[in-house]
Formats: structure tokens, C-alpha cells, sequence
């Protein structure tokens, strides 16, 4: 009976969405830390309901390189939804990767 109830658990938190900083790290570590950010340039708005994702460095593992991604402009998926952006962390002699997401503002004042 316990088994069941704890999957029936995982499945209703799955299927609302665990929190967001529970799905933060993407476990990736890099000997090598990222290049500093090219100076990127914000394109005008097309719309009022957009934020703009800045660019952000991603890891290819089969070249073991850095490619920048340029910023965009995106519609929130939700209502109360925030942008938290991508960023890269230095930890002992490695670095974290943690990818950008949307979270509800409400979970982040917390």
C-alpha cells in the first residue's frame, strides 16, 4: 500500500510540475570555465508580452568547446512566469552548468 501511495505521489507531482529549483541543475561539469560574454545587443521589442532570454554559453561535449547562443525575445509560458537565466558556476576546480527556466514569480520571493 505504501508503494502505491508513494507513486501516486511522484505521478501528481510530476504531472503539476515539480519546483523549479529542484529542476535547476543539469549536471553538467567542465574542467574549463566559459569565455566572458560577448557584448550583445537587445533587439527592439516586437511585442508587450515578451522578455527578453539573454545569451548564454553552452558546452559541446564532442568538440569540448563553448558556442554562444544569442539572446531572443520569448512569451512567458505562464501567467506569473519569470525568466531565470542560464548561468555557470565555478565549484572546487570545475564548473556547474545550470541551465535557464521559467518559474512562477511566487515560488521565487520565497
Amino acid at each position: 500500500m505504501k508503494t502505491l501511495l508513494k507513486a501516486a505521489l511522484l505521478a501528481g507531482m510530476l504531472a503539476i510540475g515539480a519546483p523549479a529549483s529542484a529542476q535547476l541543475h543539469v549536471g553538467l561539469h567542465i574542467n574549463v570555465g566559459p569565455p566572458p560574454p560577448p557584448r550583445e545587443e537587445v533587439v527592439v521589442r516586437p511585442h508587450g508580452d515578451v522578455v527578453w532570454i539573454a545569451g548564454y554559453y553552452r558546452w559541446h561535449p564532442r568538440r569540448h568547446q563553448y558556442s554562444w547562443v544569442r539572446g531572443h525575445w520569448e512569451s512567458p509560458p505562464r501567467r506569473h512566469s519569470v525568466w531565470v537565466p542560464a548561468r555557470w558556476e565555478r565549484r572546487n576546480n570545475e564548473w556547474v552548468n545550470y541551465e535557464g527556466h521559467w518559474q512562477n514569480e511566487r515560488v521565487r520571493k520565497r
